[in-house]
C-alpha cells in the first residue's frame, strides 16, 4: 500500500458514477487491488481506451501504486492505453499459428493496410495487434476480430473479411 501523499492530483477523468461505481466493486473483496481489472474494464467502456488519467485515477481509488495500476494496464491484451480502432484485429503469433502462417498473416494485414502492429488505420477502422494464443491451434491462423474467431485464414478469406467489416462501418 502507499500513503496519502502519493495520491493523484491531476484533473479528474472520471464522472462522480464511474468513481462511486469502482468503489462499489472493491466492496467485499479480501483487498481494494482486487478490483483493479474490473475498474479497467468500466472505465474501458466508457472511453474506449484507458487514458492514463484515468489509470492513475483508479490507482488512487482502489489505494493502488500508480505504477502497479499502470503495469496492470500495459500488461493484459484487453486493454488499450491509447484509443483503438471500431475493429480491432488481433493476430496470433503463438508457435502453432506462426507455423501455419500466423507471422505472414500479420504481414500481410500490415501491408494491405498500411500499418505496423499496435497502429491504427487513418480512418480510425481498424487496429493490428500480435498477440499470444487464442487457444485455437487447430484452426491455424487465427485471428479474432471483436470476440469472433476467424480460423483457418489466407489472404483471399482476409481480404473478404476487411470488405464485410468496411461494410459494416
Amino acid at each position: 500500500m502507499y500513503g496519502a501523499e502519493v495520491r493523484w492530483i491531476g484533473n479528474e477523468m472520471l464522472s462522480e458514477k464511474l468513481h462511486s461505481y469502482i468503489e462499489e466493486i472493491a466492496v467485499g473483496l479480501p483487498s481494494r487491488r482486487s478490483a483493479l481489472l474490473e475498474a479497467f474494464h468500466v472505465v474501458q467502456n466508457e472511453y474506449g481506451c484507458l487514458p492514463d488519467e484515468a489509470v492513475f485515477e483508479v490507482a488512487d481509488i482502489l489505494e493502488v501504486a500508480p505504477a502497479d495500476a499502470l503495469a496492470a494496464a500495459s500488461f493484459y491484451t484487453m486493454y488499450s492505453t491509447k484509443p483503438q480502432g471500431k475493429y480491432v484485429l488481433d493476430v496470433c503469433v503463438t508457435l502453432s499459428c506462426s507455423l501455419m502462417g500466423g507471422e505472414h498473416l500479420l504481414e500481410y494485414l500490415s501491408n494491405k493496410l498500411g500499418i505496423g502492429v499496435g497502429e491504427t488505420t487513418p480512418d480510425g477502422l481498424f487496429t493490428l495487434r500480435a498477440v499470444q494464443c487464442l487457444g485455437d491451434c487447430g484452426k491455424a491462423p487465427v485471428m479474432m476480430v471483436g470476440g469472433r474467431y476467424y480460423e483457418n485464414l489466407t489472404p483471399d478469406k482476409v481480404d473478404a473479411l476487411l470488405d464485410e467489416l468496411r461494410k459494416n462501418q
